[in-house]
């Protein structure tokens, strides 16, 4: 006779049936954004999300970015106690040591003083309190007289470094500089550093005038950069940018007009007086530090021998509006960029 069965208590269980897995919801980046201010100016961060940095991860890299370039700005500038402060108050007596970065930024401008041909010069500095074109905004141009007593000190062959002692000085008395030029190009790349190394992969970073863009949107579209019309009040062209900066000078900004003339912060050194060439110049390269360094230099140059110095550059281009208003290209941004509208015309 068979065992009996076990009973409904002792009988095993039965095997849990398990329904399929859904599949995991496809990734979508999400569009972040932050802003701050440093170096006298709005900054802005774009940047969109990857499976692996969030939102949370995005503003914590926007916030550590926005810090380096508080960072830099602590090193460089000539408004209160810095290593540059500290240069102009006294390396005409001694030489001054700074620290790595702001050596290695002042023989960057030095090269490009000589690069292009003297266009580009941080002694400018020399002409401080002469023009008052910020925060002590007076539309009274300097007369003649004024202007000559200072270009003596306006030379960036008056500087002295010693890469090996990390020292600056000056020739003579009275000079003195600004990496104004200069700085915030430096400041924006390193701020891409920051978030390159956070993970994140499709960003911009925007210092005033200064941009770097890096990688494509989700979409695969690039970012793009508006080209602002000096005498209008919108874009008047677009400029693609991938894993390239964007650097815009400009005659509107920090100006004034008196008797039907313009005058403005973007001083040739060579006459201690506002360059006259041109309207604006937007300069388009690989890293921001070089279109901020290059777009100055453009500027005072003009345009023929602006666009000269701008396609012996790797990777460097160049939109020129004259002081006529008319329209310059360099080769290499030609067919990249898109012009939608002319610029307007006007004093």
């Amino acid at each position: 006779m068979p065992a009996p069965g076990p009973s409904a208590a002792e009988a095993p269980a039965p095997a849990p049936v398990v329904a399929p897995s859904a599949a995991a919801a496809p990734f979508t980046a999400e569009r972040v954004w932050g802003e701050g201010a440093a170096m006298g100016t709005h900054i802005a961060f774009v940047a969109y999300t990857t499976p692996k940095v969030d939102a949370v991860g995005a503003h914590r890299a926007f916030d550590a970015a926005l810090a380096e370039i508080q960072r830099v700005e602590g090193l460089m500038t000539t408004w209160r106690d810095s290593e540059l402060f500290r240069v102009n108050q006294s390396a005409a007596t001694a030489p001054v040591a700074v620290g790595q970065e702001t050596f290695d930024l002042v023989a960057e401008s030095v090269r490009v003083g000589e690069l292009s041909s003297g266009t580009f010069d941080i002694t400018f500095e020399g002409l401080h309190g002469l023009w008052k074109f910020d925060h002590d905004l007076d539309p009274h141009p300097p007369n003649e007289a004024a202007i000559r007593a200072l270009l003596p000190v306006v030379d960036y062959r008056h500087l002295r470094l010693d890469a090996r002692a990390r020292t600056v000085a000056f020739a003579k008395p009275g000079v003195k500089v600004s990496l104004g030029g200069i700085a915030k190009g430096y400041a924006v790349d390193r701020a891409v550093k920051v978030l390159d190394d956070a993970g994140l992969v499709s960003f911009f970073v925007q210092a005033g005038g200064d941009l770097f863009a890096r990688g494509k949107k989700p979409d695969g579209s690039e970012w793009s950069a508006g080209v602002r019309d000096p005498r209008g009040p919108a874009p008047f062209a677009l400029i693609p940018l991938t894993d390239h900066a964007f650097s815009t000078a400009g005659d509107y900004e920090r100006a004034y007009i008196v008797d039907g003339r313009r005058y403005h912060h973007i001083l040739d050194p060579r006459t201690g007086r506002p360059a006259t060439a041109c309207r604006s110049v937007t300069v388009w390269a690989k890293t921001a530090l070089l279109a901020d360094e290059m777009d100055d230099a453009v500027f005072i140059l003009g345009p023929e021998r602006g666009l000269e110095l701008v396609e012996k550059l790797d990777g460097v281009g160049a939109v020129i509006v004259d002081a006529h208003n008319h329209l310059w290209i360099s080769q290499r941004l030609r067919g990249l960029v898109r012009l939608t509208a002319a610029p307007t015309d006007g004093t």
